[in-house]
């Protein structure tokens, strides 16, 4: 979990090769309407994450279980939301994907492909509530330095 930016989607595929685990990307599971509000540039509001965050909650849910493990990304930028992907799920483990602003801006003004621009990110780390309890992991370092310290924190 962490802001636009941080490296979830490419840590989250590394980690999940890494481990034979099926990745799922958060993002491919935002309704249509979502999308098109950010790719308007509008910060989406805890109402317009509910249905993203239930659809989650229920692969969650389902992977629970049918007793499988998998990498799942996406932001979770607040307690409220992990609490809702978690649900009675205590396997489920979050690992924060930290990293200063500055850096961050710097990752989405470079990508162009994604619908989430670089003037959402203060928007997004308005919104953060920083996870208490869980591995957090600076994302100024090398990909697989960071994979093996997510698995290492894990016990992977």
């Amino acid at each position: 979990m962490g802001v636009s930016g941080a490296g979830k989607t490419t840590i989250g595929r590394l980690l999940a090769e890494d481990l034979g685990w099926p990745y799922y990307e958060g993002d491919d599971y935002h309704p249509h309407a979502n999308i098109e509000k950010m790719r308007r540039r509008l910060p989406l509001t805890d109402e317009d994450r509910a249905p993203w965050l239930a659809i989650l909650h229920d692969l969650l849910q389902d992977l629970t279980r049918k007793n499988e493990s998998a990498v799942l990304t996406c932001s979770a930028l607040k307690q409220a939301y992990r609490d809702r992907l978690q649900g009675r799920a205590k396997d489920v483990r979050f690992v924060y994907l930290k990293g200063n602003f500055e850096l961050i801006q710097e990752r989405l003004v470079e990508r162009d492909e994604h619908f989430m621009k670089a003037n959402l990110l203060a928007s997004q780390f308005a919104t953060l509530e920083e996870p208490e309890g869980v591995p957090t992991i600076d994302v100024a370092q090398e990909p697989g330095t960071i994979v093996a310290q997510i698995k290492r924190s894990l016990g992977l």
